[in-house]
């Protein structure tokens, strides 16, 4: 079931726990990889043109943490985190990701999702698929009913321009 018409990330739902996304990027793998991981490039697109990234920790191994943490226009301090699982190099991240402002009565394991982020370059282009894995129907389509899918578009496309500049 397709949930978006874009011509950038294509977001679909493969089963009743999974969001799909797929992007391709006009810039080679390592460059989309490091912009993807590394801090302050982080702080450059993960705010999505919403607000103020604040906080970006990225300790990038099997067992290390992630936090972002970013300030929404006119509204309130908005974090997230979660710990690696796995890490190759360039090519393959899977962490866990906790919305860190759940609302009272959803359990923190509830809310954390399976994140798989694989990189694969062709002809000099990156094509990134993210996995969002949930817990059940019901917290995916909470992430889906967030709006998640206009700020992941913003944040794609600045992360896209940010990967292209270091060139």
């Amino acid at each position: 079931m397709a949930v978006t018409t874009s011509n950038e990330a294509r977001v679909t739902l493969p089963t009743d726990e999974q969001i799909l996304i797929e992007r391709e990027f006009h810039a080679p793998r390592h460059l989309v990889y490091k912009a993807y991981t590394t801090p302050e490039l982080v702080r450059q697109w993960w705010h999505a043109k919403r607000g103020e990234v604040t906080r970006v920790e990225i300790d990038l191994r099997v067992g290390g943490k992630w936090r972002y943490v970013m300030t929404a226009c006119g509204g309130p301090e908005v974090g997230f985190h979660g710990e690696y699982r796995e890490v190759v190099p360039g090519e393959r991240i899977v962490s866990t990701e906790t919305y860190e402002g759940v609302p009272e009565g959803v359990s923190e394991e509830d809310a954390t999702t399976l994140n798989t982020a694989t990189f694969t370059e062709r002809d000099g282009r990156t094509r990134l698929t993210i996995l969002v894995e949930a817990k059940n129907r019901f917290a995916r389509d909470a992430i889906i009913q967030s709006g998640m899918e206009d700020g992941l578009q913003d944040a794609l496309e600045l992360l896209e321009q940010i990967a292209g500049s270091l060139r």
